[in-house]
């Protein structure tokens, strides 16, 4: 368990009311099964945790203006009538002979997405945002017009441990604890052809790392995305749509496979990707692939078929380990500049993918060629 620089102060202050009061509060201790139970989180108390001072390393890009939510006057779309399953609840997705629940979930590999049944992105976008808001999240990134949600650092007070101590007086100090971790996740919500709308979420996190031989100083360092917890999150967006958290994780459990083989053609001294799916499908799993990589996604432009990515420095202290640092090796300087990756339909059941200049043509840097390396190690 971790504790903040507080800890030791409110230890001292309160060492004397505790054989007052420990007798009272032993009795309440959770069950282990309980604390370990994967579904645990809760981010509605974040505000009892003491700031969080990213380092500069680690900040976010900025967000123009051109990314603010729109004012409160200008809605999009009246309250949408919810429909009501065979089960007997009333749902925000259409139900439907193949979907009952009308909706349903898509994985591949390890990523999941969200398919909700004749909606579109206007009619669910005001859902999400009441669901970061009851959740405890700030919204950093509240753009319908690029379909991207983002919150705010988080911490997931859930991960502190009950132990003896704050059960008896720490609940009297609560911003004296802290979990050492924060969480921030990141929404797309993107149209399909077929009327409904497919929502993603991706998790980043960060973790208190102690240093100093006497570990009285720490710096925070990025760890790994938690598949599990972008489940959880998925989950609970369900359920406000309207589904029951049996309903939920039965969809989960029930995820139809997703994912077309992927081709790299090499011509000109440059290479593209060919992915053998409709441009819909392909334009959420690039974002997808582009969430899980060491890239920020500026901007987007569906109808132009273009992600605006620069690299994120929020990566660097992690000395170029993982899938990124083997294409970018010791000797080679991180991209600074943005990147524009292309998503093309060829055919119906076809579409390329590449990274192009600001006049669209192919690019042909050895940065932008690792770009598409790197895309076509995600999306396999």
């Amino acid at each position: 368990m971790k504790r903040s620089a507080l800890f030791t102060q409110a230890k001292c202050l309160s060492v004397l009311s505790l054989g007052a009061c420990v007798v009272f509060t032993l009795a309440g201790c959770d069950t282990l099964n309980d604390w370990l139970a994967p579904d645990r989180v809760n981010y509605k108390a974040a505000e009892t945790a003491p700031n969080l001072a990213v380092p500069s390393d680690l900040s976010t890009a900025d967000i123009s203006q051109r990314y603010a939510a729109p004012p409160a006057v200008n809605t999009l779309g009246s309250t949408v009538a919810r429909t009501k399953t065979p089960q007997g609840n009333l749902t925000l997705g259409v139900p439907t002979d193949k979907d009952p629940l009308g909706m349903h979930v898509e994985v591949d590999g390890d990523r999941r997405w969200l398919v909700v049944d004749g909606r579109t992105p206007d009619q669910v976008w005001p859902q999400l945002q009441e669901f970061w808001a009851e959740n405890g999240f700030t919204l950093k990134t509240d753009s319908p017009q690029t379909g991207i949600m983002s919150t705010d650092w988080a911490e997931n007070r859930a991960n502190i441990p009950n132990d003896w101590f704050r059960k008896s007086i720490g609940k009297l100090l609560d911003f004296a604890y802290s979990s050492g971790t924060r969480d921030m996740f990141r929404t797309q919500v993107d149209r399909a052809s077929d009327g409904s709308t497919d929502i993603s979420v991706t998790h980043s996190a960060m973790e208190e790392v102690l240093t100093g031989q006497d570990k009285t100083s720490s710096k925070w360092e990025t760890r790994p995305r938690n598949p599990q917890l972008e489940a959880v999150i998925m989950q609970k967006i369900m359920q406000k749509f309207g589904l029951t958290e049996t309903q939920s994780v039965q969809l989960i459990k029930q995820a139809r496979p997703a994912g077309a083989k992927v081709a790299v053609n090499q011509s000109g001294g440059t290479s593209t990707l060919d992915l053998a799916e409709p441009f819909d499908r392909a334009w959420l799993r690039v974002g997808l692939a582009l969430d899980r990589t060491n890239f920020t996604v500026d901007n987007r432009n569906r109808d132009k078929g273009i992600y605006y990515v620069h690299y994120s420095d929020s990566m660097a202290d992690l000395k170029k380990e993982g899938l990124f640092g083997k294409f970018f090796s010791s000797n080679t300087a991180m991209p600074t500049r943005q990147f524009l990756v292309n998503v093309k339909p060829k055919a119906d059941t076809l579409t390329q993918v590449g990274v192009v200049d600001a006049n669209g043509q192919p690019d042909t840097s050895s940065d932008a060629q690792r770009i598409v390396s790197l895309l076509h190690a995600q999306l396999n």
